[in-house]
């Protein structure tokens, strides 16, 4: 049985509330351990600790901070497969599934060993009379992550990264469900070189959460979870004066034309449906097939891929995917597939009756299909979250494009076609803030940025690229001059540099 407290100041701490949390294994139902839920005083004095380490951090240059970042490379190559068994046994998702996450964390701290490019400023000689212009990018802090249990590894390294790179010491709140990666990435920070006090782990539940709205010397705070959480944490973020970026819920559609090649579409939508149950904010949950012959070709073709899907435990390296996180998680999508069936849509395959052999208190779910799902029904406008895909038929491309700008969340969109005229047209009009063309999971690479539109984005700065340096650091602007000589007297009107 594993005991979870925090990591503060360089080191793991006992949690002090005398509140915890149970973490369990999916795969088998098992309890593996017990997770520390922080109070408003052990947030406080990891923020103590991260302000006290902070100035020296930042007085650090950005490419000594850069060869920490290189070393924890090092570290993390070495420790993939002891990270991939904990996030595999934690989360519930496949050990393959568990190194891809790591490695999309990684590729943005591989990004960050830019830093001194990316700290640069600006400079003007002879802006106006022997007057010089120039900026400065300064980190902000101490700055907060609040980060979901679907990317236990990737989500917090997106956060950290850039934050720590820039200068900033840095608080992450990673979920309750699985905190077993966070808490080792902390030490291998560490390891790595990075001074005590600059990654912390605060474990926690709302109470931690709003710790962190609410403390006066954290400056900035990032978020990824569902959007009615990510409303209140940018609204009370932002009420006390501080810089919130916060990423929530998602209904990403892919739209099949009927030039499509139909292999490859199928293969897309079983892949990037299905992969680890469903339980990406990226998931394609909405197939739209373009005609009513697409449709039929598409949905034909589906069932029996579908119906053949494996599902395993999260150590078995031949299953499709593994079990959900939680039995909270299992129960609420199945609640969504009963729904689905009494609104009136054709559920095509049945998961809802799985069980997996010798793991019969695992938390598995087999995958689902509806057709003839309609805009109307709550399992489309939902994120439901789980193995769960819905076929919502469009008569022509007009009326496909209109579906994907008509729903609340803006997250991903997806169309496969031949005709590039009609990809062109749709990533030009689409209301979404990722797109992929004939690619089903169109998630940047980590020198881009990445982000939603409408209710699944709020605020004005994506994740990992250049916005996240922009996000964790703030621009001052001098403007100089010596004295040379110059007698201009004094002045009562707005300096002007004509």
């Amino acid at each position: 049985m594993i005991t979870y407290g925090h990591f503060i100041g360089g080191k793991r701490v006992a949690g002090t509330s005398g509140r915890t949390a149970e973490v369990f294994q999916p795969m088998d139902g098992s309890v593996r351990g017990t997770v520390a839920l922080a109070s408003k005083a052990e947030l406080a004095a990891a923020v103590a600790n991260a302000k006290a380490a902070q100035p020296a951090w930042a007085a650090t240059n950005p490419q000594r901070r850069a060869r920490v970042l290189m070393k924890f490379l090092e570290l993390a190559a070495k420790a993939n497969d002891e990270l991939a068994d904990i996030l595999a046994r934690e989360h519930g998702k496949t050990v393959a599934d568990a190194k891809g996450d790591i490695q999309r964390g990684i590729e943005v701290i591989e990004y960050c060993i830019g830093a001194p490019q990316m700290m640069k400023g600006e400079y003007t000689e002879g802006a106006g009379p022997g007057i010089d212009i120039y900026s400065m990018r300064q980190p902000l802090g101490v700055v907060a992550g609040i980060t979901p249990f679907n990317f236990p590894a990737m989500i917090p390294l997106w956060k950290a990264g850039p934050a720590i790179a820039a200068g900033n010491a840095f608080i992450l709140k990673p979920s309750e469900r699985d905190p077993g990666v966070p808490m080792r990435l902390a030490e291998l920070f560490l390891e790595a070189g990075l001074p005590a006090g600059i990654f912390n782990v605060v474990n926690g539940d709302k109470e931690s959460v709003d710790a962190i709205l609410d403390h006066p010397d954290i400056k900035a705070i990032g978020f990824v979870g569902s959007t009615p959480i990510a409303e209140y944490i940018y609204g009370r973020g932002c009420s006390n004066g501080k810089r919130v970026q916060c990423f929530g819920g998602a209904k990403n559609h892919m739209v099949i034309m009927p030039d499509a090649d139909m292999d490859q579409a199928v293969d897309a939508l079983i892949g990037a449906g299905y992969g680890s149950a469903g339980e990406r904010c990226m998931a394609i949950s909405v197939a739209v097939p373009v005609g009513q012959k697409t449709a039929d070709e598409l949905v034909r073709r589906l069932i029996p891929r579908v119906e053949s899907l494996k599902i395993g435990p999260s150590t078995d390296s031949s299953a499709d995917f593994g079990p959900v996180v939680t039995k909270a998680a299992l129960e609420r999508i199945k609640g969504y597939v009963d729904l689905g069936v009494q609104e009136g849509a054709k559920l095509k395959v049945d998961g809802r009756g799985f069980s997996m052999q010798g793991y019969e208190n695992g938390f598995y779910m087999g995958g689902c299909l509806f057709d003839e799902v309609t805009p109307d029904m709550r399992i489309y406008k939902e994120e439901i979250f789980g193995p769960v895909l819905s076929v919502v038929r469009a008569k022509d491309y007009e009326e496909g494009l209109r579906l994907c700008n008509d729903h609340e969340y803006g997250n991903g969109v997806a169309i496969f076609t031949r005709d590039g005229d009609a990809a062109r047209d749709f990533a030009a009009k689409v209301e979404v803030g990722m797109v992929g063309v004939n690619v089903p999971i169109p998630v940047p690479l980590a020198y881009y940025t990445f982000g939603g539109w409408k209710r699944s984005s709020f605020g004005d700065l994506n994740q990992h690229g250049p916005d996240a340096f922009r996000f964790y650091t703030k621009t001052k602007t001098v403007t100089s001059r010596w004295p040379s000589g110059i007698k201009d007297g004094a002045s009562f009107v707005i300096p002007t540099m004509g």
